[in-house]
């Protein structure tokens, strides 16, 4: 029988799910749940085998929307009992210092994931919320949670910390927790084999690019740079975030427009980045606003490569060198224009990019650049669900986790 693992992604009103074959990698079956706790009809898409099952309703809260998804697979398939179900692994943004390593689901630690809200209010919530309710649903399955921090908790200690007073620092666990850990790991992790040299002493740049957007410096598969902070906001232009912006830029506004926390929130979070520059998150519309002649998105765009590539030189000389940069994610993956932007503006440093295979569309993993190039450009699609079920498969098999909680059916 197959061993699967059903991944869970719960947000504040949606929840993203895949049943992942552990053996091939593959994902059997997925779906989302939308628009939970709205006053209008919420919105379910269940995949398997080829075909799309969907339905609207109301949908009051994430147990009502989880026992309608398990539902579905008892419906149109898989059956969880027939699938070989050995976990449920249940993404979480944020594990702060007290989650190296994921974790068993427990009282315990639904609990601590709830406190450490304060550290991701829009996430842990939501996420600790969507454990207890597939707790309380699938009993007799190990529950576990994998945190995206956890990578990046192996940081040196010069690059995890802020020149913030320390003790204010200490008291309030601030430090840089990065984000997008588990992507970055995955992906660092298989380079090596894609690009054909062995693992210790390759050092490499990994650029998850997507709405958020995150860079990363790995020797060896281990992390000594991020580009994310305390949150998600720091670091490269995204959707809707700022990344890096002066501090003072708060104090102005608060003196001069007078906002307030949540509006100052809202305005870097949600209303800047590319749809705060151009109107448009979506790069594929700035895109088509560049060829319009869009003066305001081609400026856009230059920002969003500049900064990348402010990243890459930063992360070159930190590390002594680079012998691999990697694009993934949505943007990273698909947007063949910004690889290009990016890569000339490496071209004074000997890196030739493939035109053609730079052009071309593909799922695969796959190099790039030319062969004389002085840097390895490599396309790696991520796979944030197949590394959340290998690390839950790992602690059910084990029936216990590092910080000593067992699971007992």
């Amino acid at each position: 029988m197959a061993k699967t693992v059903l991944v869970i992604n719960s947000g504040s009103s949606s929840i993203k799910y895949q049943l992942v074959d552990l053996e091939t990698g593959e994902g059997l079956a997925s779906g989302l749940v939308e628009k939970i706790g709205e006053p209008i009809d919420g919105h379910y898409k269940h995949e398997y085998n080829g075909e799309k099952h969907e339905l609207e309703e109301p949908i009051h809260d994430h147990e009502q929307g989880l026992k309608r998804v398990l539902g579905f697979f008892e419906e149109y398939g898989p059956k969880l009992s027939d699938a070989g179900i050995v976990a449920v692994g249940h993404r979480v943004v944020q594990g702060g210092s007290l989650f190296p390593k994921p974790a068993l689901v427990t009282d315990k630690t639904i609990n601590q994931v709830k406190d450490l809200a304060v550290l991701a209010p829009l996430h842990n919530g939501p996420e600790a919320k969507g454990a207890e309710v597939m707790r309380s649903l699938l009993p007799d399955v190990p529950q576990i949670f994998v945190f995206d921090s956890s990578f990046f908790f192996q940081l040196p200690k010069a690059a995890s910390t802020y020149a913030l007073n320390k003790e204010i620092a200490d008291q309030y666990h601030i430090r840089r927790y990065g984000a997008h850990g588990t992507s970055h790991e995955f992906i660092s992790s298989v380079v090596p084999e894609v690009v054909g040299k062995p693992a210790e002493g390759l050092k490499q740049i990994v650029l998850h690019i997507g709405n958020g957007a995150s860079a990363s410096a790995e020797v060896s598969g281990k992390p000594v740079e991020t580009s994310m902070g305390l949150t998600p906001l720091e670091g490269l232009v995204m959707g809707g975030r700022t990344g890096d912006i002066d501090p003072a830029v708060v104090f102005h506004l608060i003196r001069n427009a007078h906002m307030n926390v949540d509006e100052l929130d809202a305005l870097f979070n949600k209303r800047s980045g590319m749809t705060g520059m151009t109107g448009f998150g979506d790069l594929r519309e700035v895109h088509r606003l560049v060829a319009e002649g869009n003066e305001d998105a081609k400026l856009a765009l230059d920002v969003y490569v500049h900064r990348i590539v402010s990243y890459i030189g930063n992360y070159t000389y930190q590390m002594g060198g680079c012998d691999v940069i990697t694009f993934t994610a949505g943007v990273g993956e698909n947007d063949d224009i910004v690889r290009k932007m990016v890569c000339d503006k490496l071209a004074p440093f000997g890196v030739k990019l493939d035109e053609e295979k730079n052009a071309t569309r593909s799922k695969e993993p796959r190099i790039i650049s030319t062969p004389d190039s002085s840097v390895v450009i490599a396309v790696i699609p991520t796979n944030e669900e197949l590394a959340i079920a290998r690390k839950s498969a790992a602690i059910a098999e084990a029936g216990e986790d590092t910080y000593g909680n067992k699971f007992a059916k």
